[in-house]
Parts: structure tokens; sequence; C-alpha cells
């Protein structure tokens, strides 16, 4: 028999199939079985009748467990009852494996014990919709910088260096002559790609020290990393905007089965569109003053305070010009506001705050050596950098936008651990 993938089985209506997988729970009506089988792609009824298949077939079938791999031959039809509209009358059963007391059962279980069995969770329905959602957002991300003319250009894990200071880094003692470091951000590298082929993206796994235990927080995740040569703070903004609504829109067309399984409200995503409102920081700062929001005004914005400014738009909006003291050393100064850094944070509606932080870079040579020694970084660390600087700078800016929080906003989820196959927190290693 044809074997075919469930989320394909519309194609083959009443023709004879096979279907390879696993039990995700069943049911038994007298005479009539009714198993939901998953095999990766999707999820799909199969009706089991006493008279149509070998008596031996309908008693192991009664007593299969769940997760149990299976193999099922029958034959399709169209069934608007049925979950996804199709479903299978079986003709026969061939069990490959058979699961015993599996842990994860449909009752309600803790995050905790969840997490602990993470490599068995993730074949929940919910789960398996994230993981989709999570898929498509990085094939539209690569698609979107493809068919901009962005050439891919990775950059190294194991940097000498660090963008932000060595405070949330993690050190790996390998190397003879000093310590490395795990990246967290592959821009520096990413800049003097910009200046051999323009327009340059990076796509890998990034990592933060960070003691931070917030629902907003990976200690290891991966970040989308554009940068351009010949580019201002607008065409940083631009970029970052298309990208957005890019990805969203993909998101809508591609994936609205499991945004459906999701539970999520498609209208709140269906008014990501371009351009997106834009918020100076002393903007940003009197909207959260006159809210009553304790904000320290000079300082950075906190997890409360995104959430806050988020909720009063329908769509994503731009904050920018931060004081430069709270910046890298990296970013530009605004000539007309030199307190002020020439950057943005782009922050996701509906309270799930930054996805996306970037702006223009510091392409005097002079200045950006005086900002290394000011932050207390070594001047030898960055002569690399500080090349880029003396051979032909040119004004040039990018971002970073991390896809874990990408996915926890689009999907609707209250925390970003559910949005990698296996998270990695503060006090999470396991599995």
């Amino acid at each position: 028999m044809t074997h075919v993938y469930i989320d394909r089985i519309g194609e083959f209506v009443g023709q004879t199939v096979t279907i390879k997988g696993w039990l995700h729970n069943r049911r038994s009506s007298g005479k009539i079985h009714f198993l939901v089988v998953r095999d990766g792609t999707g999820f799909l009824q199969v009706v089991m009748g006493k008279n149509d298949v070998p008596e031996e077939t309908f008693k192991a079938a009664d007593h299969l467990s769940q997760e149990s791999s299976i193999i099922v031959t029958g034959t399709v039809r169209e069934d608007q009852r049925a979950k996804g509209g199709y479903e299978l009358t079986a003709h026969a059963l061939e069990v490959v494996s058979t699961a015993t007391d599996y842990p994860i059962t449909p009752k309600e279980h803790g995050v905790d014990y969840l997490l602990d069995r993470r490599h068995l969770w993730i074949r929940a329905e919910r789960q398996t919709a994230i993981l989709k959602v999570r898929h498509e957002i990085i094939n539209a991300v690569r698609d979107f910088f493809n068919h901009q003319g962005f050439i891919l250009a990775d950059t190294p894990i194991f940097t000498p260096a660090a963008c932000e200071g060595t405070t949330t880094l993690f050190p790996v003692q390998y190397f003879e002559d000093e310590t490395a470091f795990l990246t967290q951000s592959g821009q520096l590298y990413n800049e003097a790609n910009a200046m051999a082929l323009g327009r340059v993206y990076a796509f890998g796994p990034t990592f933060r020290a960070e003691k931070s235990k917030t629902r907003r927080h990976l200690t290891e995740f991966w970040m989308v990393e554009p940068e351009m040569a010949y580019a201002d703070l607008n065409d940083v903004i631009a970029l970052a905007e298309g990208l957005v609504s890019s990805v969203v829109a993909r998101v809508l067309d591609k994936r609205a089965t499991e945004l459906k399984v999701l539970e999520r409200d498609t209208s709140k995503l269906e008014t990501v569109t371009t351009p997106f409102p834009r918020l100076h920081y002393d903007e940003a700062a009197k909207i959260l003053l006159d809210k009553g929001v304790p904000f320290q005004v000079g300082g950075d914005l906190g997890g409360t305070d995104e959430t806050v400014l988020s909720q009063q738009f329908d769509r994503p909006v731009c904050v920018t010009h931060y004081p430069a003291a709270i910046k890298a050393f990296y970013m530009k100064p605004d000539p007309n506001q030199p307190d002020r850094a020439l950057c943005v944070d782009v922050l996701a509606p509906e309270g799930y705050g930054e996805i996306i932080g970037g702006g223009q870079r510091l392409d005097d040579y002079d200045l950006l050596l005086q900002r290394i020694k000011e932050h207390q970084l070594p001047p030898e660390a960055f002569e690399w950098y500080l090349d880029l600087r003396r051979y032909g700078s040119v004004p040039h800016g990018g971002f970073g936008m991390g896809i874990e929080r990408c996915v926890t906003w689009i999907c609707g989820l209250e925390h970003v651990r559910e949005t990698i196959p296996y998270p990695r927190m503060l006090y999470r290693l396991y599995p």
C-alpha cells in the first residue's frame, strides 16, 4: 500500500493507504475502535469496525497503550466531523512496538514534571504545534533576507571578546593562551562581514549567563542578526518592520491549523502591518510615568515597562534614542543629541516586550576607541574590530531578533520555555 503522511491525507480520498505513526489516544464504542494516530505531520482519526478487520486485529487494538508505535492500512474518506476533515477506515493494523506506562497521560501535570520529560512532552499536540510555528518563523526569516539579497555569513560561537563585557558570558578554558567565551551575539563579526558583502545576516545559537529566571529569558537561544553597510537608523527600523510583518503574515498563511490548536486570537496578529509606531525614549518614559509606573528616567526599560508600553498599541512599537550611557560601546551617538544613542528596540504587542534590539553602529575610529576604554574593555582584543574603522569605514547598522521571543509572541504563550525543543534555563539542564 502507499505510505502517506497525515498532512497530505486529503490528496488520497477514496484510496487505500498506509499510515505509520504512534497511538495518541483511543476510545471504543461497542464494536468500533476510534484510534487517533500521529505521525509527526499531523493527527488522524482511524475508525476500526469489528467486522472490517480480523478478530485478532480488533482485539490487539482494544489493548493498545498510548504512544505504542503502529502501522495502519485503510481507506481515506472525507468527514467534516473528524479532526482535520478526514479519517481512515482501517483494514489492517501492525503493532511495531508497545509502550508501557507512558508517563504523560491526558490528566493535568505540573510544569516541572513535564520539563523533566521534555523529550516526551514534545510529542503532545500543543507542543508539536509550537515547534511547527517555530519552524515556519525560521523559514520565513531566511526567505525574507534571501529575497532581499542578504548573504548568510555565520559568525563564530567561540569568541575572544564580548560585545557588551564578559559579566554575562560563559567562559571556556580550552585555548592555551587565553579564555574564550560562548558568544552572546555575532554582531561584531557581522559588521566585518558587511564591509565585505554589503548586506549580511548571521543565524545561530547565542548564550547569556544572566542569572535570570523571568518568563522571557533562556540561557541558550537562537538569534538572527542582519547587518547593512551604508545604512542609518531609519534603514534599520525599516528592515525590522519589514521582517516582523513578513514573518507574521507567513505564519498566518501557512500555520493556521497550528494557531487554532494553540487557541491563538489571530485578529491580534492580523493588525501587524507597517509602519510601526515610533516612540522616542523620552516619550516612552512619559507614558510610563503618566500611568504610575515607578520608572527611573535614564535607566533601561524593564520587563514591566516593556509590557505597559507594548499594551498601548495594536502592533509592535519601536522605541528609539535610549541614553547612550546605558547602551553598548558600539552604539553611535545622535549628532543632534550626543547623550542619546541611535538605537531601537522593537516591542511586541499584547505585553510581550522586546523581540528586536539594534541600531546604527559607531563608525568613527577615535570615538570608538574612547568608548572601548570607557567601558573598561581591553583595546587589544578589539584591534581587528578597530580595523573596520581604519580601512574604509562607512555608516552601518543592524539588529538582532530573538527567535524564541518571537515564537512566544506569535503563539501567544506565557513562557519562553515552550518555544525550543530543549530549553536551557538557570535551573534547567536536563534532559
